[in-house]
């Protein structure tokens, strides 16, 4: 019987889609992000096996407050599509229960499970990492390229998108550097419902003590939380004014 593997649950959380929710957080991620605050979601190997029936059932508990506000589960990570089978299957299950889904992600993963877990899922929130192919790299370890092939996706998902992105000082707190972001979610622009400007901030930095590792961006300060959120609604003007015109075709 499949299972997956979670690092961990958070009940009634706020912040991650509409209304209350349930946050699976699913171990294993490809990415190496420099600010990553859970490094110890990283590796596929750590976590907890669970059957997608239990997913389920957890689920079911809180059914009275989804009803109530809108809410429901969210699958966050880590990434979520690396585990793509065992996201797909739990899925199916809460879609038969009528529960809303929503998936926090970074687009990468495994390519062929992308179009039925699009069918599946009520809102995507899209983490940009960056939108420089060279500063990608080096921010994460990877390729931009990896996230290709579900963005691409989503230019014919029917549901909601909420765009968010880590403002890292002296990496792209600049407007030339939303002038990139935007150019690189424009042809999302009728499907994104939020947009959300992340300070970068320290909180996961003892996690790195306590697992022996180094932290990248140790000397870098914080960002600052008013000058994200200029950028945000600089950002999010854009966006509402390509609303109102027609979808351009992806920047990938």
């Amino acid at each position: 019987m499949m299972k997956g593997r979670v690092h961990s649950i958070e009940t009634m959380g706020l912040l991650d889609g509409p209304g209350i929710r349930t946050i699976f957080f699913l171990q294993g991620c490809p990415l190496r992000c420099s600010y990553c605050h859970n490094p110890d979601t990283q590796q596929l190997a750590g976590g907890t096996e669970m059957m997608p029936s239990e997913v389920v059932q957890t689920a079911k508990r809180y059914l009275p407050y989804y009803r109530r506000s809108g809410g429901g589960i969210t699958f966050s990570g880590g990434e979520p599509l690396l585990q793509g089978a065992f996201l797909l299957e739990t899925l199916k299950l809460l879609k038969a229960e009528g529960i809303h889904t929503a998936l926090d992600t970074s687009g990468f993963g495994h390519e062929m499970f992308f179009d039925e877990i699009l069918e599946l899922v009520d809102v995507v929130i899209l983490d940009i990492k960056h939108f420089d192919r060279d500063e990608h790299r080096k921010l994460t370890g990877v390729k931009m390229k990896g996230r290709n092939p579900f963005l691409s996706r989503l230019a014919a998902y029917d549901g909601k998108i909420w765009i968010r992105h880590v403002m890292v000082p002296g990496l792209t707190d600049s407007k030339r550097s939303m002038d990139h972001l935007y150019q690189s979610i424009q042809f999302l622009a009728k499907k994104i419902e939020k947009i959300e400007i992340l300070p970068y901030h320290k909180m996961g930095v003892e996690k790195y003590e306590a697992l022996q590792m180094a932290y990248p961006l140790e000397n870098v300060a914080e960002m600052d939380h008013e000058q994200a959120y200029v950028y945000q609604e600089m950002l999010r003007e854009k966006l509402i004014r390509d609303q109102r015109r027609k979808v351009l075709t992806p920047a990938v």
